[in-house]
C-alpha cells in the first residue's frame, strides 16, 4: 500500500502537465485553425486522462497514509485534504467526460466549427479544476509536509 502511495507525488505531475498542455493545444489549434494541433490535443487528452486515473488511484492510497499520520498526532488540515480530493475527483471525471464527448464528435465527423470552440471553453474550465487540485495538493506537501520523508519517518507502527 505504501509503495503505491509513494508513487503519488511522481504520478501527479503527468496529468497536471498533460491536461494543461491539452488545453493549450486545443485552444491554439482552434485559434490558428491548425488540424495538426487539434489532433495532437486529442492524443494528449487521452494520455492526460489515463495519467489522471493513475493519480487518483495512488492518491487514494496516499490519503490512507495521511489519515494514519493524523492518528499519530501529526496535524494537517483535513479541509485542505478533502478539497484536494474533491477537485481531483471532479477533474478526472470532467476530463473523462470531455474525452468521451470529443471521441463521439470525432467518430461522427462533427468535430467542426462551433463544437471546437465549445471544447476550448470546456478545456479552460477543466484547467481551472486542475489548478485548484494542484494548489491544494501543494499546500498539503509544502505547508503541512504530508508525503515528505521527514513526516514519513514519524510513521512507525
Amino acid at each position: 500500500m505504501e509503495s503505491i502511495a509513494g508513487l503519488h507525488p511522481l504520478v501527479v505531475h503527468f496529468p497536471i502537465a498533460l491536461l494543461l498542455l491539452y488545453t493549450l493545444f486545443e485552444t491554439t489549434g482552434v485559434i490558428l485553425k491548425n488540424e495538426t494541433l487539434t489532433k495532437a490535443a486529442f492524443l494528449i487528452l487521452i494520455l492526460g486522462v489515463v495519467s489522471a486515473i493513475a493519480a487518483v488511484l495512488t492518491g487514494g492510497q496516499a490519503e490512507e497514509i495521511a489519515t494514519h499520520l493524523r492518528d499519530k498526532g501529526i496535524a494537517f488540515s483535513q479541509e485542505v485534504l478533502e478539497t484536494h480530493e474533491k477537485f481531483a475527483t471532479i477533474s478526472v471525471w470532467y476530463f473523462f467526460a470531455i474525452l468521451g464527448l470529443r471521441t463521439y464528435f470525432i467518430v461522427q465527423k462533427k468535430f467542426v466549427g462551433y463544437i471546437k470552440i465549445i471544447f476550448v471553453v470546456l478545456a479552460l474550465i477543466g484547467a481551472y479544476f486542475i489548478l485548484e487540485t494542484g494548489e491544494h495538493g501543494g499546500e498539503l506537501v509544502f505547508k503541512y509536509g504530508v508525503g515528505t520523508d521527514i513526516i514519513q519517518q514519524n510513521i512507525v507502527d
